[in-house]
């Protein structure tokens, strides 16, 4: 342990993972909170460290999670990080053996996204009131979310260089910097013109911005900010369920699936590495159908 309480094998990892994957802050530092929240206990239940851990330490460990009422779907996150820092660590040669080689991940139900309907959607996107700069901006940006997928963050740090109207598509720099052109559609478009040609230059006082979607401070829109946005909105257009950006992300893929959409095409648009995390929308699809059939077959 250094100074402050930090393990420096989480942060060699951590480098490694950076340097190896290339991932984002924020995934960096789920990482790093887990293997220190983990590293913290060993050091105080078993006066351990991380790299002289054994099985039956990392199962108590996850066995105190499932004590404190953690889900599954929690311990499977801490024990995949397990899993990739004793390789790591097995790989450097820092360990002589891999400690949770052999534990079993729990049993996770598969979850079906939580989504709008069509009809709920069409809803929030009419909420903002457009005679307003920042109802205007709140449209396209609503419009831009339901047309593309995007991911909140990559929604938020857009630039206007990344957008192209005149080829009808934005470029975005998803997880691990990667890029990917999306459409926009003919209703974004329309909107986005419009909020560049009279709310974004209102909100910037005419000076010049370095983010697409601004507020009147001339700053980017934060995560915290658009959230609230979208609960306003979302009561404004009587829609009384959870609502967040995702939510919308979750409903654009839903929406084409439901449509006929290829699985891959809408892997691409959301910019899923991995085709298996798009598979969960095949499932909210046959979900669909079945209520269709409940509702209309005689015999259902």
């Amino acid at each position: 342990m250094n100074a402050d309480g930090q393990d420096p094998a989480i942060e060699q990892f951590i480098d490694a993972l950076w340097m190896e994957r290339g991932l984002a802050d924020n995934s960096l530092n789920a990482y790093r909170s887990d293997l220190q929240k983990l590293s913290d206990w060993l050091q105080t239940a078993k006066r351990r460290s991380l790299l002289s851990a054994d099985k039956a330490d990392l199962l108590a460990y996850l066995g105190v999670m499932i004590e404190q009422g953690k889900k599954p779907r929690s311990s499977a996150r801490v024990l995949s990080c397990m899993r990739q820092f004793y390789q790591y660590a097995l790989r450097e040669n820092q360990v002589s053996s891999d400690p949770s080689a052999q534990l079993e991940s729990p049993a996770l139900g598969r979850p079906l996204p939580k989504s709008l309907s069509e009809a709920e959607v069409e809803a929030l996107l009419k909420a903002p009131d457009e005679d307003t700069a920042e109802g205007l901006r709140d449209r396209a940006m609503l419009e831009l979310l339901y047309a593309t997928g995007l991911r909140v963050s990559e929604l938020i740090g857009l630039r206007p260089d990344q957008l192209s109207l005149t080829q009808g598509v934005v470029r975005v720099i998803g997880k691990g910097g990667k890029e990917r052109l999306v459409p926009l559609g003919d209703e974004a478009h329309y909107w986005i013109n419009n909020y560049l040609r009279g709310a974004r230059p209102e909100l910037l006082h005419e000076k010049p911005g370095n983010f697409l979607f601004v507020t009147r401070r001339g700053d980017g829109m934060t995560r915290q900010a658009f959230w609230y946005r979208i609960k306003k909105h979302a009561q404004t257009a009587a829609i009384n369920k959870p609502l967040s950006p995702h939510t919308v992300r979750h409903a654009f893929a839903t929406h084409l699936v439901n449509h006929g959409a290829d699985l891959r095409v809408v892997q691409m648009l959301l910019g899923h590495s991995d085709l298996s995390t798009t598979q969960i929308y095949t499932h909210v699809a046959r979900e669909r159908l079945k209520s269709v059939h409940a509702s209309h077959h005689p015999r259902a």
